[in-house]
């Protein structure tokens, strides 16, 4: 087995490389770097029959996340 890799350094490394970078996206490239698995997985528009969210003064609905305005995701544990 080879040495361990400090997840919590790794992210800190990518986030100061990149912070303009979504936090989420920088923890899932960490995880992939460290080779855990993915905790989310995106769910697709395909997926959704209906969808109804008010979120930060804003209203969404399944055609944000048909039109790419807003991601979904799920817990895949």
């Amino acid at each position: 087995m080879g040495p361990t890799i400090d997840r919590e350094k790794v992210l800190t490394v990518l986030l100061k490389r990149f912070p303009e970078a979504r936090l989420c996206d920088v923890a899932a490239a960490a995880n992939a770097i460290v080779g855990l698995d993915p905790e989310y997985d995106v769910v697709s528009p395909a997926q959704l029959d209906r969808l109804e969210c008010d979120a930060g003064g804003r209203h969404f609905t399944a055609r944000h996340v048909v039109n790419g305005d807003l991601r979904i995701y799920h817990r895949v544990k």
